[in-house]
């Protein structure tokens, strides 16, 4: 009997413009909807230094995190979008992407890292309650509302979410997350 394969995590490495025809004929699949409009190759060009990809010893891409150290909010980071290939999933390897990157945000003074999600993609929001990210009040809205707060999400195995009306535009509600570095 032989033991079984063990497959090798991909290679983390800084996201570059170049990886962008890869990642944006891909992302639309590996999202399972539409994704590739939220992802301008600008994040690839300017905010490479804090983005990761991940590559497999062949080359191919495998997982990819766009991330901000922000000019506007010291000490916090945010996270603008994380994915990784289908065959992929299950191997750690979006928290490995996450370590990184908290390791590079912390790095440079950041103290949090933020994320948003929609209440729609509950796999998300697990994702990020797994990986220690918490569910917040948005820090500027202040104490939850009925202007600010659409209603909850429910993500099975979790208590509801607060969901957070027009946060990217009208009818663009969002969880937020947070995670302490």
């Amino acid at each position: 009997m032989t033991a079984p394969r063990i497959r090798a995590l991909p290679r983390i490495r800084a996201l570059q413009e170049s990886d962008y025809p890869s990642l944006i004929a891909q992302v639309d699949e590996w999202w399972g909807r539409p994704a590739a409009h939220m992802l301008p190759r600008l994040f690839l060009r300017h905010f490479h230094a804090t983005s990761l990809a991940a590559v497999t010893d062949q080359g191919v891409l495998a997982g990819f995190l766009v991330g901000i150290v922000s000019p506007s909010e010291p000490g916090e980071a945010h996270t603008h979008f994380i994915a990784v290939a289908p065959g992929h999933r299950r191997s750690g390897l979006g928290r490995v992407l996450y370590r990184r990157f908290f390791e590079l945000a912390g790095g440079q003074g950041c103290r949090t890292v933020t994320a948003v999600v929609s209440p729609g993609n509950t796999r998300s929001q697990r994702f990020h309650l797994a990986t220690g990210f918490e569910a917040i009040p948005l820090p500027s809205a202040g104490p939850p509302d009925t202007e600010n707060v659409t209603g909850t999400a429910k993500v099975t195995g979790t208590e509801s979410l607060p969901v957070w009306k027009d946060w990217d535009g009208p009818g663009e509600d969002r969880v937020r997350f947070s995670y302490a570095l």
